[in-house]
C-alpha cells in the first residue's frame, strides 16, 4: 500500500517541477496544431526518439544545429533523421537492436542518434577515442546490429562484426532517402552510454527515458536555461553531458552550436554570441589560457555549465574572474545521473564545493556499515533521485543502500551543506597507516604559483605499504621544482600527505572528457 505522505511529496515535487519547466518556456501555451504535433511526436517514438519530430512541429524554421559544415533548422534535422531510420530499417533494424555510434560532434552524430531513436533502438555511443580493436571488442559485446561512424575510424576496423554506414555514405542517405515519418516501433529506445574506463574495461550502462517531469525541473530549477537562446556544447556527445545537453537542448528549442574538434580560441569566439555553454574543465583551462581571452566581450552569455571531471576551487575563481558569476558545476557519474549542482552563490562561498543536491534527490555521505556521517566525515556517496541507470548491460549494477546507490566517489558535506568530493573509494591511500585521498593533495598544488594542474597517485613503498607521488604540469617560465612541490605541500597538510616522488611533465593523460588516466600515470612508474 502507497505511504500517503510519499505520495503526497511526489506530487509536490511534479508540481514544482512543472512550474518550473513553465518558466524554462520548455512548456508554454501554443498554437493548436503545433501541440498536437509535439504530442503525437512522444507518443509515436517517446520522450528521446520523438525529440526531433517535436521540435519540428514547435520550432520547425528555427536554427536548430550549427556545426562545421553550416546551418540546420529543426525541420531540416527531423527529415534528415527520419531518411536515415528508413535506411536502418532497410538494413533489419527494429525496435531493441543495437545501433553502435562512433562520431564526433557534428551533425552526423544528431541524424544516427535520433535515426536509430525512431526505430526503438538501442543506441550504444561509443567514446571517440577508442583504438581499431576496442571499438570491435565494444560494440560486439553491445551487441551491436549496425555501426554508423566517422570516415577517420573506418581503416581501424577490422573485418567482421556488424555492418558499417560510415560518414560520406550516411550524409547521402540523410539528404536522398525517405524523408517521411516513420511506423509507432514497438518499444522506445534506450541509450547506452559507457562508462569513463579510467580504471579499467568501459561498462555499457543502460538507461531509459525519463517517466517524470522531476528530473527536468532539476535541472532546471538550478541552472536557469531558458528556450529558444544559443547553447555551444564544447563537451563530446557521446559522453553523459554532451548527450543531456543535446538532449535539453532540443527540448528548449534551442539552437545548438557544435565543433568536430575542440579548439579554444574558436570555442571563446563562439561565447560571444552564446548564452550558454556546456563543457569539460580542461577546456575551460585551455581557453582561460588565450593570451587575448580578454579582448572578447560576452554581453549574453549567462550560463557555464560544467561537469565531466573534476572542476577544483582554482579553476573555478580563475572562470569566474574571466566570465563573472555563471559558473555552474555538475557533479554526478554515468550510473546515477546527477547527484549536486553548484550555483554561482554556492561557489562564491564554496569554490571548492560541487554544492547541494536539486529538489528530489538525496544525497547521503556513509560509512562501510551503511550508517550515515556527520558533517565533516569523509565516506562514501549515494544518491537517489528516481533516475538511476537500469545496470550493467553484461550484468551487475552499483551498490545500493536504502534506495540510495553508490557514485563509487567519497566525499563530506560542509557546514553550509555543500557536498565536496574528496576522491573515488578506489584511489584511497594507505601510506603509514594513514588514510590520504589524491584530491586534496591535487587541490593543494593547484594554488601553488608557477603550477597549471597536478596528479597524485600512490606507489608501493618498502617502509610505509604505498607512498605519494605527483606529477606536476608546470606554467609557462616556472621555476618551481620538486623540493618547492614539497614544500608547499609540508606548510599546509599532514606530514604523510607529503609527495615523496615529482615528476614534472609537460601534460597529463586524459580521456575526451577531461578525467586524468591514472592508470597511464602508474605505469610510468
Amino acid at each position: 500500500m502507497s505511504d500517503p505522505l510519499a505520495v503526497a511529496r511526489r506530487a509536490g515535487l511534479e508540481a514544482r517541477s512543472l512550474g518550473v519547466l513553465v518558466r524554462s518556456g520548455l512548456i508554454a501555451p501554443d498554437l493548436p496544431h503545433r501541440t498536437l504535433g509535439v504530442v503525437r511526436a512522444v507518443a509515436r517514438y517517446g520522450a528521446f526518439g520523438g525529440l526531433l519530430s517535436a521540435g519540428a512541429a514547435r520550432h520547425g524554421d528555427r536554427d536548430g544545429l550549427v556545426d562545421d559544415a553550416g546551418t540546420l533548422t529543426y525541420r531540416e534535422l527531423d527529415e534528415r533523421s527520419n531518411a536515415v531510420a528508413h535506411a536502418l530499417r532497410e538494413r533489419g533494424v527494429r525496435a531493441g537492436d543495437g545501433v553502435a555510434i562512433l562520431a564526433r560532434n557534428h551533425r552526423g552524430f544528431v541524424d544516427a542518434c535520433f535515426g536509430a531513436g525512431k526505430l526503438g533502438a538501442r543506441m550504444i555511443l561509443l567514446n571517440t577515442d577508442f583504438a581499431g580493436p576496442q571499438i570491435r571488442e565494444v560494440a560486439d559485446r553491445e551487441g551491436t546490429r549496425v555501426l554508423i561512424c566517422d570516415d577517420e575510424y573506418v581503416p581501424l576496423l577490422h573485418a567482421g562484426g556488424a555492418p558499417v554506414i560510415a560518414e560520406a555514405e550516411l550524409e547521402r542517405l540523410a539528404t536522398t532517402g525517405d524523408t517521411g515519418p516513420l511506423p509507432r516501433p514497438s518499444e522506445h529506445s534506450r541509450v547506452i552510454i559507457l562508462t569513463s574506463g579510467t580504471t579499467g574495461t568501459p561498462k555499457g550502462a543502460s538507461r531509459a527515458e525519463p517517466k517524470s517531469l522531476i528530473q527536468l525541473g532539476a535541472l532546471f530549477g538550478k541552472v536557469p536555461f531558458r528556450a529558444q537562446e544559443t547553447h555551444v556544447i564544447g563537451a563530446p556527445l557521446f559522453h553523459a553531458l554532451g548527450f543531456a545537453a543535446m538532449a535539453f537542448s532540443m527540448a528548449l528549442g534551442a539552437t545548438m552550436v557544435v565543433h568536430r574538434r575542440f579548439d579554444p580560441a574558436t570555442f571563446a569566439d563562439d561565447l560571444t554570441g552564446a548564452d550558454a555553454a556546456v563543457a569539460v574543465p580542461v577546456m575551460m583551462r585551455r581557453v582561460l589560457a588565450l593570451d587575448d581571452l580578454g579582448t572578447r566581450s560576452f554581453p549574453r552569455l549567462r550560463i557555464l555549465f560544467m561537469g565531466g571531471s573534476q572542476l577544483g576551487a582554482e579553476l573555478c575563481r580563475e572562470m569566474t574572474r574571466a566570465f563573472g558569476p555563471v559558473v555552474y558545476n555538475l557533479y554526478g557519474s554515468t550510473e546515477v545521473a546527477y547527484a549536486t549542482i553548484a550555483t554561482p552563490a554556492e561557489l562564491a562561498i564554496e569554490p571548492g564545493s560541487v554544492g547541494s543536491p536539486p529538489p528530489g534527490a538525496q544525497v547521503r555521505v556513509l560509512d562501510d556499515a551503511g550508517k550515515k556521517l556527520p558533517t565533516g566525515t569523509t565516506g562514501r556517496i549515494f544518491v537517489n533521485n528516481g533516475f538511476a541507470f537500469e545496470g550493467y548491460t553484461g550484468g551487475g549494477t552499483k551498490e545500493v543502500i536504502d534506495g540510495l546507490m553508490s557514485t563509487g566517489d567519497v566525499g563530506h558535506f560542509d557546514r553550509h551543506g555543500f557536498l565536496h568530493v574528496d576522491g573515488r573509494d578506489d584511489e584511497m591511500i594507505v601510506s603509514g597507516a594513514e588514510n590520504v585521498f589524491p584530491r586534496e593533495v591535487e587541490e593543494l598544488l593547484a594554488e601553488l604559483d608557477g603550477v597549471d594542474e597536478a596528479a597524485v597517485i600512490g606507489v608501493a613503498d618498502d617502509d610505509f605499504g604505498q607512498r605519494l607521488a605527483a606529477f606536476v604540469v608546470r606554467t609557462p617560465d616556472s621555476a618551481v621544482d620538486a623540493d618547492g612541490v614539497k614544500a608547499y605541500v609540508r606548510e599546509h597538510l599532514a606530514r604523510y600527505k607529503v609527495p615523496r616522488d615529482v615528476t614534472f611533465v609537460d601534460e597529463l593523460p586524459r580521456n575526451p572528457t577531461g578525467k586524468i588516466l591514472k592508470r597511464e600515470l602508474v605505469a610510468q612508474q
